[in-house]
């Protein structure tokens, strides 16, 4: 597996947004990739239950056990979040609570796997001229990187990725890194 970046660039955020604008479904999935801490295999086996309530109204958090760690977590959903979520609801959700937030095509009532999330992210992410090493893992180190510019307290950050320090956080969304090219290329003697 390929070590890949957080988008940087809020520009090419937005690019992204609107090539996967006439797709729902992987619009809904970059979007709420981008603005949770969540792990793509956690985003992929969300249920519309987990998103609104009966009356098709947004909820204020999404609960879950992680896939990976098996802890239980509370995601905030932000309000540009909820707004996808009740466009998205309105063309897709048949009253089943149960049903997929990220169909796959195939089957019934299944998920799109992995494979299929990474080659939309890899996909939108090459149209909007990113050439980074950028894939479905991508979209939490975005939060990530996001949330640290916009000064959100490495520890909070660390708590919501379940990394167990700040220096392996600071890696992991390539803080490290960038301060390094910084301080190499201010130099310039």
């Amino acid at each position: 597996m390929k070590f890949v970046e957080p988008i940087r660039d809020r520009k090419k955020i937005d690019v992204m947004k609107k090539l996967l604008a006439s797709h729902p479904r992987d619009q809904l999935l970059f979007i709420m990739g981008i603005n949770s801490a969540l792990r793509v295999s956690d985003l992929l086996e969300l249920t519309f239950g987990d998103v609104i309530d009966e009356a098709g109204e947004c909820l204020e958090h999404i609960r879950l056990k992680e896939t990976k760690t098996g802890k239980y977590n509370k995601i905030a959903i932000p309000r540009g979040v909820k707004k996808a979520i009740r466009q998205y609801s309105t063309l897709i959700y048949q009253g089943d609570l149960s049903q997929y937030l990220f169909q796959s095509r195939k089957g019934d009532n299944q998920p799109i796997n992995r494979k299929t999330a990474w080659a939309i992210i890899q996909q939108a992410a090459k149209e909007a001229g990113i050439r980074d090493n950028i894939g479905a893992h991508s979209l939490r180190k975005t939060w990530a990187y996001h949330s640290y510019k916009a000064g959100t307290d490495i520890l909070i950050i660390q708590d919501m990725l379940n990394h167990s320090s700040a220096a392996i956080t600071l890696r992991y969304i390539g803080i490290t890194q960038d301060e390094k090219d910084r301080a190499i290329l201010s130099l310039d003697l």
